[in-house]
C-alpha cells in the first residue's frame, strides 16, 4: 500500500482505534474532541440539543485553512453512507459544469465531457515554466508549448485534447505508482510538490490526523474512485481531481463509516486539500456526523493577507455549518425507508457524471463563497495599491 494511502487509512482508522469511534463513554469522546479541536462543554451541550458546531483548528502553514465540525444525526450508518454515495450522482447545475469518473484503466473517453475555459486556453499560449496562469507541471507546460500549433484554426481543440491526454496519463501513473507520481506544480517561481503537501496535511495535528493507529479488523472499503469536475467558481471555472474513499466496519457500539477525499490536481487556486468525514457511534449518545477539512491555497500572501484570511475563515465556518445542517435535515427527514445494502450501483461507469451535492467531499462548497470574496478583495487591492502593473495583476490571477 502506498505511503500516502497508508497515512490516509491510518488517519481514518485512528478515529476508530483511539478516538471517537472507540470511546468507552460520552465524556471520553468529548475530552478527546476538546483536545484536538478546542470544543468546549457549551459546544457539546449545543450539539446535544441539535445544534451544529464548527471550529477553526490550528494550522501548520500560513497557506492553510483548517476546520472541524460536528452535529448529532438521528439516522443509520447505512443511510449516511447511501446518502453520501447518492449525492455523487445528483446533479447541481448551479455549481458543477462538468464531471466524471476515471475508470480502472483511465482513458480519454473518461474525459469526453471535459472542456477548457476559453480564457485558460488563451493563457496557455503564453505559459512558461515559473510563469503560468494555469497550475501545471514543467513537463505539461512544455508540451503545451511544443505539441499545440497555436497558429492553427483548431488550436482550441488541440489544447483541450492535449490536456485530456495528459490528465489520463497522470491519473494512470498515479494509480500505478501512488504518491511518487503526484504532480509538481511549476506555474510559479516557487515549486510546489503535491506529495509533500499531502504528507504535511496528513501529518498535521488535528482530531483525525493525530490518532494514527493500525486498521481495524473487518474494515471494508466500499468506495474507491478518482473523480474529476469542472466547477463554476469566481472569475474562472476550476478543474479539480479528487481521490475518494469510503470505509465501513462494525464495532460493539454500532457501525462506523469513514470517508476521505484527497485532492490530486486543481488547475487554479488550490495546492492541496484533505477532507475527512465520519459517522460516529458513541455509547449512550445519538450518533454524530464529524467533518474535518484542511486545505492549502496560494492566495493568502501579499498585501491584505490578514483580511483575506479573515474573509476565508469566516465564510468557511459559515459554509460548513450550513452544509452539515442541510445534510442533517435531509438525512433525518429522508423518505427512503432503507438504504441499499450494496454500493455496486454507485460504481457503475456513469455514476460520477453528476458529482456535487449533499455531503460529498465538501472542499468546494466550503470555499467557493470565501474565495469569491477573496477575488473581490484582490481586485480592490490592485486598484488601491500603487504598484507597477504586472502580467499577473492585470489578469487578476491569484
Amino acid at each position: 500500500m502506498w505511503q500516502t494511502q497508508t497515512l490516509l487509512v491510518a488517519a481514518l482508522v485512528c478515529l476508530a482505534a483511539t478516538g471517537a469511534l472507540a470511546q468507552s463513554s460520552t465524556s471520553e469522546f468529548q475530552r478527546i474532541l476538546s483536545e484536538k479541536a478546542a470544543f468546549e462543554p457549551a459546544d457539546f451541550a449545543a450539539v446535544n440539543q441539535g445544534q451544529t458546531i464548527v471550529k477553526l483548528t490550528p494550522i501548520t502553514d500560513k497557506r492553510e485553512v483548517a476546520l472541524c465540525g460536528i452535529v448529532s444525526l438521528r439516522t443509520s450508518a447505512d443511510k449516511f453512507l447511501w446518502s453520501y454515495l447518492d449525492s455523487m450522482t445528483r446533479q447541481n447545475s448551479q455549481t458543477v459544469l462538468e464531471a466524471g469518473r476515471f475508470g480502472g484503466a483511465p482513458s480519454v473517453a473518461d474525459l469526453h465531457q471535459l472542456t477548457l475555459d476559453p480564457q485558460d486556453i488563451e493563457d496557455l499560449k503564453e505559459c512558461a515554466t515559473g510563469d503560468c496562469q494555469v497550475k501545471l507541471s514543467a513537463k505539461m507546460i512544455e508540451r503545451f508549448r511544443h505539441e499545440v500549433d497555436w497558429q492553427a484554426a483548431d488550436y482550441q481543440a488541440q489544447a483541450t485534447q492535449l490536456l485530456r491526454t495528459m490528465l489520463v496519463e497522470y491519473v494512470s501513473d498515479y494509480l500505478a505508482r501512488g504518491p511518487a507520481a503526484l504532480i509538481e506544480y511549476n506555474d510559479k517561481r516557487d515549486v510546489v510538490r503535491l506529495a509533500d503537501e499531502q504528507q504535511a496535511l496528513g501529518a498535521a495535528s488535528g482530531y483525525l490526523n493525530d490518532l494514527l493507529r493500525q486498521p481495524q479488523p473487518g474494515m471494508q472499503l466500499v468506495q474507491d474512485a478518482i473523480i474529476w469536475s469542472k466547477v463554476k467558481f469566481g472569475l474562472k471555472p476550476v478543474l479539480v481531481v479528487n481521490h475518494v474513499k469510503a470505509y465501513k466496519f462494525e464495532r460493539e457500539d454500532g457501525p462506523q463509516v469513514l470517508i476521505a477525499s484527497n485532492q490530486i490536481y486543481a488547475n487554479h487556486y488550490f495546492t492541496s486539500s484533505l477532507a475527512l468525514a465520519a459517522f460516529v457511534n458513541v455509547p449512550g449518545a445519538t450518533p454524530y456526523m464529524i467533518y474535518e477539512n484542511r486545505a492549502r491555497t496560494d492566495s493568502l500572501f501579499g498585501p491584505f493577507s490578514k483580511i483575506k484570511r479573515g474573509v476565508i475563515e469566516k465564510k468557511s465556518v459559515a459554509g460548513l455549518k450550513s452544509i452539515l445542517e442541510n445534510s442533517k435535515s435531509r438525512m433525518e427527514g429522508s423518505a427512503v425507508a432503507t438504504a441499499p445494502t450494496s454500493v455496486a450501483t454507485h460504481q457503475s461507469v456513469g455514476w460520477g457524471r453528476r458529482l456535487f451535492g449533499g455531503i460529498r467531499p465538501l472542499l468546494w462548497a466550503l470555499v467557493i463563497g470565501a474565495l469569491a470574496a477573496l477575488l473581490l478583495l484582490r481586485r480592490t487591492e490592485t486598484i488601491r495599491v500603487p504598484l507597477k502593473p504586472t502580467r499577473i495583476e492585470t489578469r487578476g490571477k491569484l
